[in-house]
């Protein structure tokens, strides 16, 4: 009986160890390349939002991956990029080294290359054009919201992740690039050649409006949040204040968004006290970002949303539609709600992972359905130059909410 029993705890030690062995460390020394993939691998372990990584085991996905052979870096990059592409997440991504300084040099400010802000098509799977840049290639070349760019340099964009998109139109200043575009779901595709210039990236423009019936309005456009954003609303606000503004149209129209921060920021700008948003993490821990009663002004406030309005710029929107700040006036916002953070890796790229989603004030989880403006308006407007005019009916809506606003306020 003792024997017996010896045998059959032996038997199923072993069984225990096969039954494991999948997710065992490999024996051999790592090469540089497996040390790399491993590099990547660990980020996502310790900071991925979806613990359970889509459904899969995060073990088995290493150890598969480890039992091909990395002949050099692209056979690794290729490897993970397969990990990533597992997650079905297309905002964790890998930078190649060109890529993550390009990214880099965004969200600080300054670019060279057309300046296109631009977006994967979700019908089509090509690039889509969100907003060109004022003053840039894009833009004086009379490029469009929702033009579709169908090759670069001969490339087709059906495949390519945004990234990749834009480093292929980025170059150094004064080189070529040739896009082919789809102009507004038409069939006809055009080749258009840019020279690439330098960019600064500042993301505001301001100024004072007199219009009819309504007390002075100040219009900011914020086209991005990057690193100069911040600084240049305040500095807008200020001198809009100093001209009489008595009521502001903040446009967030076409703004994809960018860094966290300058959102919470901006809308500290706006905001004496309130939450701005509630972000929630992988073990389901809620914190929030609040308003610190620094607001810059209390006149009645309207922002400008469509379906180009994404990101940090929901996070402004929702903020200050839930704190009855301001009524939203447009178009369905974009519907991103999660957020990444970047991490460097060893050979100078880097990895965007989604780290966290937020949540607006009320508690609303708007990714993948955007936020709802008050007043539902529709952009007609094709040619960009039209917007904040007499052609713009976004713009113009929000000129009427105001002067009711102004109306009621004068009663009173």
């Amino acid at each position: 009986m003792g024997k017996r029993a010896f045998w059959v705890g032996l038997l199923f030690i072993f069984q225990l160890a096969l039954a494991f062995s999948w997710w065992a460390p490999p024996a051999f020394a790592l090469t540089e390349e497996q040390k790399f993939f491993n590099q990547a691998w660990r980020i996502l372990n310790r900071s991925y939002l979806d613990e359970t990584f889509n459904h899969q085991n995060w073990w088995f996905v290493r150890q598969k991956a480890l039992k091909k052979r990395l002949k050099n870096r692209e056979d690794t990059y290729g490897a993970i990029e397969k990990m990533l592409a597992s997650l079905d997440d297309p905002f964790t991504r890998l930078l190649r080294p060109k890529q993550y300084r390009s990214l880099q040099v965004n969200t600080s400010g300054e670019l060279t290359g057309i300046g296109l802000q631009i977006a994967v098509d979700r019908k089509s799977g090509y690039i889509e054009v969100l907003a060109p840049i004022e003053g840039s290639p894009g833009f004086e070349a009379g490029l469009q919201t929702k033009d579709l760019i169908i090759e670069i340099d001969g490339i087709s964009t059906l495949n390519l992740t945004l990234d990749e998109a834009a480093a292929r139109m980025r170059g150094p200043e004064g080189s070529l690039v040739t896009l082919s575009v789809q102009r507004n779901g038409g069939k006809v595709v055009e080749e258009i050649e840019f020279t690439r210039s330098r960019i600064a990236l500042n993301p505001v423009v301001a100024d004072l409006r007199l219009e009819d019936g309504v007390r002075p309005v100040g219009y900011i456009r914020l086209s991005q949040f990057n690193a100069n954003a911040t600084a240049e609303v305040a500095k807008a606000i200020a001198r809009l204040e100093e001209q009489g503004a008595d009521a502001y149209i903040l446009d967030l129209r076409n703004n994809p968004g960018g860094l966290l921060q300058a959102g919470i920021e901006i809308a500290r700008l706006w905001l004496d006290e309130g939450t701005i948003v509630y972000t929630v993490n992988r073990q389901r821990t809620l914190g929030s970002f609040e308003a610190t009663g620094n607001a810059l002004t209390d006149d009645p406030l309207v922002v400008l949303i469509n379906r180009g309005t994404a990101s940090a710029s929901e996070i402004l929107a929702g903020a200050l539609q839930d704190n009855n700040r301001a009524l939203l006036v447009g178009e369905k916002s974009f519907g991103k709600g999660l957020i990444q953070s970047l991490f460097d890796l060893s050979d100078g790229s880097g990895l965007a992972v989604t780290v966290a989603k937020y949540e607006t004030p009320n508690r609303r989880d708007i990714h993948k359905l955007g936020i709802m403006p008050d007043k539902a308006v529709s952009l007609k407007v094709t040619n960009l130059s039209q917007l904040a005019t007499d052609a713009d009916e976004q713009y113009q809506a929000a000129i009427e909410v105001l002067e009711q606003e102004a109306i009621v306020a004068d009663a009173i």
